[in-house]
């Protein structure tokens, strides 16, 4: 195998797995709203400065305004959502129940006129199920508020990744732009919502804090993003959407091996079903062979 291939693959296994670690470590002494603002807006503006040194213009103030409702869903529902849940949801349970985005993708497609099959209906029957398993064990004991909010966040994002498509094709050309856009204004609406909710960068927040927030935005939003996107270019979707079943399995085991976080069996058992969900959801079944 390509060894670009392994390397990307390890990236966006190892790294996207460790992110739920790092926001749960991030939001003991930071505001969660304003942390992912943070890690965002300058992850976003690097990816615009690559994008503009490719010979991108800068995007018209049109542009951004079609982007603006999918960097809000993307990264205040989708992220903020999972960052204020960490306040009290293990970082194993949170990336557990986010690992059912591909399912929530197959399902809202019918927002752009795509109608979910029955796969995709069965894979999130399965995947529900797997959730209602987790809340009868550690791995999601929280606040009710959090435990709403860590399952509202996958369907953000999923809604997001939807709507996204439907955007013009001149906006999406240049591979970094778009999420830079994404990015940029998502972080501005975390930063908004959370001013508005009274959160403020505390000054004698830990180092260990911003190292967390540093690891956020350089490894989970330049290097695995990077890697992930080499790989939707290079290799079959199947390889490239891999994480989606990988990642909550090797967040659990961080979380436990890291934090001390709690794996009963039900995290098992849910881990298991949310995994066959997932790859029900993204595999295909192959034509019968015609005569």
């Amino acid at each position: 195998m390509d060894p670009r291939v392994v390397l990307s693959l390890a990236a966006v296994y190892i790294i996207w797995s460790s992110t739920y670690l790092a926001m749960r470590i991030a939001v003991v002494e930071l505001p969660p709203l304003l942390m992912a603002s943070m890690r965002f807006v300058a992850a976003g503006l690097v990816m615009l400065l690559v994008a503009m040194r490719r010979g991108t213009p800068f995007p018209a103030s049109r542009d951004w305004l079609r982007v603006l409702p999918i960097g809000a869903l993307l990264f205040l529902g989708g992220n903020g959502l999972v960052a204020i849940a960490q306040l009290s949801v293990t970082s194993g349970g949170a990336a557990v129940v986010c690992a059912m985005m591909p399912l929530w993708v197959g399902v809202l497609g019918v927002v752009t006129g795509e109608r979910p099959t029955r796969r995709e209906w069965l894979s999130l029957v399965i995947g529900f199920i797997g959730i209602l398993v987790l809340m009868g064990g550690p791995s999601l004991a929280g606040e009710p508020l959090h435990i709403v909010l860590i399952i509202a966040a996958p369907a953000s994002w999923a809604l997001g990744s939807v709507m996204a498509r439907r955007l013009p094709m001149s906006i999406g050309k240049d591979p970094f732009m778009l999420p830079a856009m994404e990015m940029l204004t998502g972080g501005v609406v975390l930063a908004l919502v959370g001013a508005v909710r009274g959160e403020r960068i505390p000054l004698d927040a830990s180092a260990t804090s911003w190292l967390a927030v540093g690891y956020l935005w350089i490894f989970g939003s330049l290097v695995a993003f990077t890697a992930y996107n080499w790989l939707l270019r290079n290799v079959r979707p199947t390889v490239a959407t891999s994480y989606a079943y990988v990642n909550p399995i090797l967040a659990v085991l961080f979380g436990a091996g890291v934090s001390g976080e709690p794996i009963g069996v039900s995290t098992i058992v849910a881990n298991g079903l949310i995994v066959i969900a997932v790859m029900l959801a993204l595999t295909r079944p192959k034509p019968a062979p015609t005569p």
